[in-house]
């Protein structure tokens, strides 16, 4: 796994990580997965018990032998209930990481920063590997980073809006500032010139699902999203070239007919 994605010493072949809620059935979430090239796949606890017919559930269309599975608490407003939901979530056997999502608001689903970090510093203390989901603030980043967190994902804009990145400033600084531990993008992506964006940005992976799932064609857009990832973390790695107000001749003009000799 050359360059691979590490996250708390564990490494993963994809920078790509993909959710599983909002398709329309369980096969097209298969399908979508299975094109994404995603090592690790984010499963809400509350939709485990969901089913298309009685006794199947959405882990029956997951092979957790090829896939991580890293549970997250989504839906949940305070610190409380996300301890509460991260350790049903170890219970049950599906892990010890956990995607860290505390709401502050209904809305725009923005992350409640001090609930976040009380919740991170709990569950650290508790031996679970955090991954929190937070605004693209640097001081709360920091502080996250203080408190154990094995990675930190800023927004690159509201969960689902499919705006793209709205603050490419503040992702700059983020990245800048921050690193200790992978930064990886999460939520916000529309298309695949979005998570291009993010990892040229030198973000370590982006996390989607809305974007996926909600395609008129979830498989397709997983592949595009899958060589998107990829094609922005080698632009990166191999470095742009300087922006110039002015046009750079690619040819030398010595020795053209009509050229400068000088």
């Amino acid at each position: 796994m050359e360059d691979a994605l590490v996250i708390a010493g564990r490494p993963f072949a994809s920078r790509l990580i993909v959710g599983t809620g909002k398709y329309r059935t369980m096969r097209d979430m298969a399908q979508a997965i299975e094109a994404s090239g995603t090592a690790i796949v984010t499963v809400a606890l509350r939709r485990i018990q969901l089913a298309d017919r009685p006794g199947e559930t959405l882990l029956d269309h997951l092979d957790r032998d090829r896939y991580f599975l890293l549970p997250n608490t989504a839906g949940c407003y305070t610190a409380e209930d996300a301890i509460r939901t991260a350790r049903l979530a170890r219970e049950l056997g599906l892990s010890n990481w956990v995607k860290l999502e505390v709401i502050g608001d209904q809305q725009t689903l923005f992350p409640e920063t001090e609930q976040l970090l009380a919740a991170t510093r709990a569950l650290v203390s508790e031996g679970f590997v955090v991954l929190p989901y937070t605004n693209d603030d640097l001081i709360v980043a920091r502080k996250l980073v203080d408190a154990g967190a094995a990675a930190v994902m800023p927004l690159g804009a509201p969960i689902g809006s499919g705006l793209g990145v709205q603050n490419v400033t503040n992702l700059r600084i983020l990245r800048e500032r921050v690193t200790e531990v992978p930064l990886i993008v999460d939520a916000g992506v529309g298309t695949a010139s979005d998570a291009a964006l993010a990892m040229e940005l030198g973000f370590d992976g982006v996390l989607m699902n809305t974007a996926i799932a909600g395609a008129q064609d979830p498989a397709l857009m997983a592949e595009a999203m899958r060589a998107a990832v990829e094609a922005g973390r080698k632009a990166f790695l191999a470095g742009r070239i300087e922006k110039k107000l002015y046009a750079t001749a690619s040819s030398p003009l010595a020795g053209v007919v009509g050229g400068s000799s000088r």
